[in-house]
């Protein structure tokens, strides 16, 4: 049995653990969320959880079931239509800014449409162990972590929304602080190898390997805090078109944004952010989050010239932070597993990119305009889903993301 990407045996047993334990992970996410909780859309670039929940399961459906399985025949045929997100190849879909629209299927039909879907894909593991059907599970499984991502922010999106301002969980989501001293930690600097390389799987955007140049610089061994934001605020930063590209500037006016998506002021005056946890005092050590690409280039300008330890700071290439994270992991706090970390590379295709052939042909690679790289993960990240090598992306306007940043500067 050989994995398409990796050609690396794997057991049947991990690939069934694997995949069942993802599908549990999702609908745990929803234990303590409503059916109207799973219904609401709070904007365009949102979904319902309920979609989240109906969505990879058409992707099992539409992508393995149909192609693999004996006898295939649709829970509802339906669903291939509501359910698909952008894969154009495959077919119709309905409208993203409707899908809050979608009252039927109810929650109840859509947890029984998993299940039966579940049940086949287990089935089918068991019976077919070519290496074509291995390598969509373990697809299965990565796009499903990503929805599950998702799942959260789109939920601390909707929740913000709401006037009661309620809390996903009690328990804290723990987002360890930033308190180790300052400093900028030399770079790798020259040839690197950048891209995914070795076992396992990976996106195709994260490869082939290739061999880029970074040019001398420092990295800084810590991300960027609530505090340092809040000089960066009380400055007058984002009424200062100083500091911001031009399209920064005319989103910042556009939109009338003022602060980090989350941050609000209380009865006293004093600063709040809105997290799963509910709305909470501003932690002034936990790292800044929910901010858009704009923002965080106008901080490192804004920085550069009112931090003096950051000054000549800019935000880091993604070539010079994977460089950093594969080589130097253990000199900077919080690489992984707390905020998606703004880079200033555009989201291109690396050399010799080829798009995955067959239903997943449609993955990344279309999405290769536009967009800005982030790096590592976030506290919403599902567990074993990041690695060095990842590359997320968005628009430079997004920021209901887990999103915040780390500075970069040039030399020594």
């Amino acid at each position: 049995m050989l994995n398409k990407v990796s050609n690396t045996p794997l057991s049947v047993d991990w690939l069934l653990d694997k995949f069942n334990q993802s599908r549990k992970y999702s609908t745990d996410l929803i234990r303590g969320l409503s059916a109207e909780d799973c219904q609401s859309q709070s904007m365009e670039d949102a979904s319902p959880a309920k979609w989240h929940l109906a969505h990879v399961t058409w992707f099992y459906e539409v992508m393995v079931l149909k192609v693999l399985e004996r006898n295939f025949q649709y829970w509802n045929p339906q669903f291939a239509v509501l359910f698909n997100s952008y894969y154009n190849g495959v077919g119709d879909k309905h409208p993203r800014s409707k899908r809050g629209l979608l009252t039927r299927p109810s929650l109840e039909e859509v947890l029984q449409w998993r299940k039966n879907i579940e049940d086949r894909i287990n089935h089918l593991i068991k019976e077919n162990t070519s290496s074509e059907l291995q390598w969509l599970i373990q697809l299965g499984i990565n796009h499903e972590q990503q929805h599950q991502e998702l799942l959260l922010t789109d939920i601390q999106h909707l929740f913000f929304n709401n006037s009661l301002l309620p809390a996903y969980s009690s328990e804290a989501i723990n987002i360890p602080l930033v308190i180790n001293p300052f400093e900028w930690i030399d770079g790798i600097s020259g040839l690197v190898e950048i891209g995914f390389q070795g076992e396992g799987f990976h996106f195709d955007n994260e490869s082939p390997a290739h061999t880029s140049f970074n040019y001398p610089h420092v990295i800084s061994n810590q991300l960027v805090s609530n505090a340092q934001w809040l000089l960066f605020l009380q400055d007058g930063a984002y009424q200062d078109p100083r500091w911001w590209l031009d399209a920064g500037w005319a989103w910042v006016q556009a939109e009338r944004i003022t602060a980090p998506l989350y941050w609000n002021v209380d009865d006293n005056k004093q600063y709040c952010q809105f997290s799963l946890n509910g709305n909470q005092p501003l932690n002034p050590l936990a790292p800044v989050s929910n901010i858009s690409y704009f923002e965080a280039d106008a901080f490192a300008r804004w920085s550069q010239k009112n931090i003096p330890e950051f000054k000549g700071a800019r935000l880091p290439t993604e070539s010079e932070w994977e460089a950093f994270a594969k080589v130097k992991p253990d000199l900077a706090s919080n690489l992984f597993g707390k905020v998606w970390q703004w880079t200033s590379s555009n989201y291109n295709p690396y050399p010799g990119y080829q798009p995955w052939g067959g239903v997943t042909g449609e993955y990344n690679g279309k999405f290769m305009v536009n967009q800005m790289v982030l790096r590592g993960s976030s506290a919403y990240t599902p567990k074993g889903h990041a690695r060095v090598s990842y590359r997320n992306f968005f628009p430079t306007h997004a920021r209901w993301q887990m999103t915040g940043l780390r500075l970069a500067k040039d030399g020594f």
